[in-house]
């Protein structure tokens, strides 16, 4: 049966016109290119080159062969790169930036689907300049940038909401939001310990801005833990009430640790894109992230 490495060396001689070009081409030594050449020759009964002052040139056999098996080896070839690049994505280490405050709900789904991932932290704008020099493969941000250099997908929405303990009694607040009276709900919840993750808290302004119609809350946060994964787990032993991620509090809702209290039709929700620098050797990885987080944010 005939060597395929015979026909990939074929096919470079072929291309090059030149032994020297093939061997370089194919990572051996030009006399192993041409004792291939020899036992194809004499595997078809045909001489295939016949040579020049510089390199080679095809017999009309040679042409009459390269059109025979030019087609079936390049897909064969493809298959192959494409087997490479799979074990290549799958066993390399990339780097992804995310904020720490969505660790825990959607950096941690990608642990299952690669082996090596170095997570750092950071913010948005920081998170797209790493990426923007090629300091970081991916960055999973809630901020659209248009650049040039990079690629961006949305993959999902998340959403703002207010949260309390399990234990909360918060039957008259459910009736005044039923009620539509604002007044009696902002009030009830300026009466509650406040959970945040910043003492500036921004995204507690943001929610009165939206629902509120106010550019500031009159309450202070009682406690300040600067990662919101954390600070809903010690909200749910304690008493009080937060502004936080859907997509964060989803479980402990579930798991009934902590309540939903408030999800306002007044509360837009803000995108969330993966983003990463146009690199080929990332367009695999890219496209099974980008399957991860739509799953996580569905």
């Amino acid at each position: 049966m005939v060597n395929l490495e015979w026909y990939r060396t074929f096919k470079s001689v072929y291309k090059n016109g030149n032994f020297s070009l093939a061997a370089k081409e194919l990572f051996i030594s030009q006399p192993a290119v041409s004792q291939q050449i020899g036992m194809l020759e004499a595997h078809v009964g045909y001489k295939l080159f016949n040579r020049k002052s510089k390199g080679v040139e095809p017999t009309e056999y040679a042409k009459l062969l390269n059109n025979l098996i030019i087609e079936a080896l390049d897909r064969l070839e493809n298959v192959e790169n494409g087997f490479r690049a799979k074990a290549f994505n799958a066993n390399r280490l990339i780097s992804v930036g995310i904020s720490k405050h969505f660790m825990i709900s959607l950096g941690s789904v990608l642990l299952s689907k690669f082996d090596f991932i170095d997570f750092s932290f950071h913010e948005n704008d920081q998170l797209f300049e790493l990426v923007d020099s090629k300091k970081l493969d991916f960055a999973i941000v809630t901020k659209q940038y248009d650049t040039f250099d990079t690629i961006q997908k949305n993959v999902g929405k998340i959403k703002q909401v207010i949260v309390g303990s399990s234990a909360l009694e918060v039957s008259l607040l459910k009736q005044n939001i039923k009620n539509k009276d604002f007044i009696a709900t902002e009030s009830w919840l300026n009466d509650q310990k406040w959970f945040s993750h910043d003492a500036g808290i921004p995204h507690i302004k943001l929610f009165w801005l939206h629902v509120f119609n106010k550019k500031r809350p009159s309450m202070v946060p009682n406690y300040i833990i600067p990662s919101e994964h954390e600070m809903i787990e010690i909200l749910s032993r304690n008493l009080g009430v937060s502004v936080v991620w859907d997509i964060n509090a989803r479980n402990f809702i579930a798991d009934k640790k902590i309540q939903l209290l408030w999800n306002s039709k007044e509360m837009p929700s803000t995108e969330v894109f993966l983003l990463s620098a146009k690199k080929d050797n990332l367009n695999t990885i890219f496209e099974k992230i980008e399957i991860e987080l739509k799953n996580a944010l569905a």
